[in-house]
């Protein structure tokens, strides 16, 4: 398939484009959910605002006028393929949201709501198991939507029990699967990483697994939408986990994201491999969003991976916030906070603040902490560096599996990087781009998580039954 970047546009002030670029940089660290408070149309790294001029999203359904709210609540709506939303549900949802007027609190409110509901009994006779799982799983998928959101809320500091009602969810739900899937805590440093091992059998027959790698603000949820019901359909293993900058390591144990993200996949891949119902020749590896840098860098040091996608292909995170975000890194850390606090920050307006809150806090505990008591904080230089780190560019020619890149018609928050690692890999390699006519376009195809399942998993079944 062909691929061309998309021409650089000009025009605003440098003042609305740091505004805007608080926006964009929501797209720096996108996991599963990336997105802004509000604001204008976030301009791309390419300089395209991805945005019709009222702020709608072109060639997709219009949720809400913002396009940040917007993108959320296409993930929302397209999760009910996998059982993890329902569309009468969301769009009630929506209509509540925009008849209250869209902000921050109504959104947070309203999907904080239907996760408290979901978790009761429904009316009439009592719930069975099976109706108790799926209302659980629905209700993770709320608690989640209202969790991205929440900072930009009236009440920044409810911030981790929102994630514990949503972890909460999860595991009612997890404990209804059958079988239900193994829950265990890996070493890795000081706090272990909590992880979700879903067979579709209690046998031991060693079977293909695959490690599903969630971006910076997906929820375990997103991890069932995006893979889990694939792979066990196709007999198949998957294991879920959250790692350092994620869920529970982020908003309980406090520890931020690491650039050498093989320390965190090699622990897992030693798990699996003692267990008698994991083939160990056939380990796959997924990355989603901002994963789509942390799962190949795994596979640059991890060779034990068999096959690796990468949803879409990331190779600088750093490179998702525009220009005028990224200038005000200097290598001086007392200079670049400066610039920070003196000469940004005065400008942007608390919708935008809200944003930064939120792209920054996987990166910094005290950015964390400071946003929870509705304070920006004030040292950008650290968050922004442990960010520039990242990059992956230097190492990707030592992945040694064989790797598939997906790319999105209208990626707005790393485009052109998927065709850059594309090109770098030395592997055997495929890439392939979700297109607007399949209605699979956009950062992870929000609208057709179905699709995107089939796509990866022919891919994986098609690579590892030759291994």
């Amino acid at each position: 398939m062909t691929y061309a970047p998309r021409p650089h546009e000009s025009g605003p002030s440098r003042r609305a484009l740091l505004v805007a670029g608080a926006g964009a940089g929501a797209a720096l660290a996108a996991g599963c959910a990336p997105g802004g408070a509000g604001g204008a149309p976030a301009p791309t790294a390419s300089g395209s605002t991805g945005a019709a001029a009222n702020g709608s999203t072109p060639g997709a359904m219009t949720l809400f006028e913002d396009p940040a709210y917007n993108f959320n609540g296409l993930l929302a709506l397209g999760a009910a393929g996998a059982g993890a939303s329902e569309v009468g549900e969301v769009l009630t949802a929506v209509n509540a949201i925009n008849q209250a007027g869209l902000s921050a609190q109504t959104y947070v409110e309203t999907f904080r709501k239907l996760g408290d509901k979901l978790l009761k009994p429904p009316p009439g006779a009592p719930a069975d198991d099976q109706t108790k799982r799926f209302r659980a799983l629905r209700a993770a998928q709320y608690y989640g939507q209202a969790l991205f959101f929440v900072l930009g809320s009236k009440d920044p500091g409810a911030e981790e029990q929102l994630y514990k009602s949503g972890r909460g969810a999860w595991d009612a739900f997890c404990d209804r699967c059958e079988p239900a899937p193994v829950k265990a805590s890996v070493p890795y440093g000081t706090t272990p990483l909590p992880v979700w091992f879903f067979r579709p059998d209690e046998s031991n027959a060693p079977r293909p697994t695959v490690i599903l790698t969630n971006g910076s603000d997906g929820q375990n949820v997103d991890m069932w939408t995006y893979g889990v019901p694939a792979a066990l359909d196709r007999g198949w293993n998957a294991l879920v986990y959250d790692g350092p900058g994620q869920g529970q390591l982020l908003f309980v144990d406090r520890v931020v994201f690491t650039p050498t993200w093989e320390k965190v996949v090699s622990p897992l891949v030693d798990w699996l491999s003692a267990r008698p119902d994991v083939d160990a020749t056939k380990i796959a590896l997924t990355g989603l969003s901002m994963a789509g840098d942390l799962a190949p860098r795994a596979a640059a040091f991890e060779h034990r991976i068999a096959a690796l996608v990468a949803m879409p292909g990331c190779v600088e995170p750093w490179l998702g916030f525009p220009p005028e975000i990224r200038e005000i890194l200097t290598p001086d850390k007392e200079e670049t906070n400066d610039i920070w606090n003196k000469k940004v920050v005065p400008e942007l307006p608390p919708d935008a603040a809200a944003v930064m809150k939120k792209r920054f806090e996987p990166f910094s505990v005290p950015a964390m902490l400071e946003a929870r008591q509705g304070k920006l904080f004030t040292d950008f230089y650290t968050p922004a560096t442990r960010i520039q780190a990242l990059a992956i560019t230097s190492v990707v020619s030592r992945i040694k599996a064989p790797t598939l890149v997906l790319d999105y018609d209208d990626e707005q928050f790393y485009p052109g990087q998927p065709r850059q690692m594309y090109d770098k890999l030395t592997s055997p390699k495929d890439y392939l781009k979700l297109t607007a006519a399949e209605g699979a376009q956009l950062h992870c195809s929000p609208m057709a998580p179905q699709l995107h399942c089939e796509v990866v998993f022919d891919w994986l079944q098609d690579t590892l039954s030759g291994n």
